[in-house]
């Protein structure tokens, strides 16, 4: 499959078209930076790693490919974008010398990396008629993503976003989307009976922060569970885009119930409970409501933690030397995502989904050993692979 990338070099910049909110450069041009936290990733230690039984039903018959058909099919909806990521690590987004081009965007990260997976995905957004927009749609073709629920527009321009990862362990985003396409997508360019085939339909916060976007959010999802569709939620806090913390806390929470199955990570904890302890069990069981079925939390390095109606625990993840964190976490929804479509029973049974976890932990653990998010996003071979290492 192909992969895009190019490399960019800024000896300065001046005058830039693309505008985002506080900071502003030139005439009507502005940026938004933001620093988002992440745990520290670090070399593997034999000692250290997780002794993972991989059994043949949690990751389909004998280890072998997923079945894949539209019984099974994930359908992905929100943004996609381009990130430039700095060739060279450890160096502020001023300070790094050129950036290497690479799609993104947390949803089509979750479709391509299904994808790669075996199984089968779609996904819906909007991106400008423009050059970007346009690589966008064939990068998804090219890794089986089905793309017909992609719609451009000739007025707005496909989303930026500049990324980095400092010694501090700190990722650093500024995007340009002011407005970018994705934000413009209409409930009137839903496809509605895409949706409705989907098993399940995956989506993240960001799509809710301005309209019209935020109703052709909200339609798709209720079209899909009308049709009995299972509902997946990356909230992918991203504080920076939103108008105030509370506005990105109250529409975070605003479709929270509807969901069957969200995926949260240690800093999101606790932000959606002003500052209460991520690790406290308790606080973790305040955010699981009735309908759901699985609560996902993610650790980093760490692994994950799951909670459902009838049980909970951790799953330890892998140690690896980290090249970049973008995607990672879009990586392990992929890789839980896809099973989860394959067999949905596993709901039900502790000792299967935890081997569907530790395979999703190796997804994210491998993401972040390459720069770039889908460029970074591994094959299953690749994924099982890694984990047959490491059975006892």
């Amino acid at each position: 499959m192909a992969v895009h990338s190019a490399v960019l070099c800024f000896n300065s910049v001046s005058n830039c078209p693309l505008s985002c909110q506080p900071y502003r450069t030139s005439g009507s041009s502005c940026f938004w930076p933001c620093t988002v936290k992440v745990s520290a990733f670090s070399s593997p230690s034999p000692a250290n790693l997780p002794r993972i039984k991989v059994q043949g039903k949690a990751l389909a018959s004998d280890n072998g490919p997923l079945v894949k058909d539209d019984s099974s099919l994930v359908v992905c909806f929100g943004e996609m974008l381009i990130d430039f990521v700095p060739t060279t690590s450890g160096l502020s987004l001023a300070e790094a010398p050129a950036f290497k081009k690479a799609p993104g965007g947390a949803p089509a990260n979750v479709a391509v990396g299904i994808a790669r997976l075996g199984g089968s995905s779609a996904f819906i957004g909007k991106v400008g008629e423009d050059e970007f927009g346009y690589m966008l749609a064939n990068i998804l073709k090219e890794n089986n993503v089905n793309n017909e629920g992609m719609r451009f527009d000739p007025g707005a321009r496909t989303a930026l976003a500049f990324v980095t990862l400092t010694n501090a362990g700190e990722r650093e985003f500024m995007f340009y989307r002011n407005p970018s396409a994705d934000m413009l997508l209409q409930e009137s360019e839903l496809d509605l009976d895409l949706i409705r085939k989907a098993k399940i339909f995956h989506y993240g916060s960001i799509s809710l922060i301005t309209e019209p976007c935020k109703s052709a959010h909200i339609a798709a999802a209720q079209a899909a569970k009308d049709a009995g569709v299972i509902l997946s939620y990356d909230p992918n806090l991203r504080l920076p885009l939103w108008p105030s913390a509370d506005s990105a806390r109250e529409g975070i929470l605003s479709i929270w119930d509807t969901a069957d199955i969200i995926k949260i990570s240690e800093e999101e904890i606790s932000f959606l409970t002003k500052g209460e302890d991520p690790y406290d069990d308790s606080v973790v069981r305040k955010l699981f409501h009735p309908n759901l079925k699985l609560l996902l939390v993610t650790e980093g390095s760490e692994g994950c933690r799951y909670y459902t109606k009838e049980f909970n625990g951790r799953v330890k993840g892998l140690k690896v030397e980290a090249v970049d964190t973008t995607g990672a976490g879009d990586a392990f929804v992929a890789g839980v995502l896809s099973q989860l479509a394959a067999d949905i029973s596993l709901f039900q049974n502790e000792d299967r989904l935890r081997d569907a976890l530790a395979f999703a932990n190796a997804c994210g653990a491998l993401t972040v050993t390459e720069r770039g998010a889908i460029p970074a996003l591994p094959t299953r071979e690749v994924v099982l692979d890694t984990l047959q290492k490491i059975v006892v």
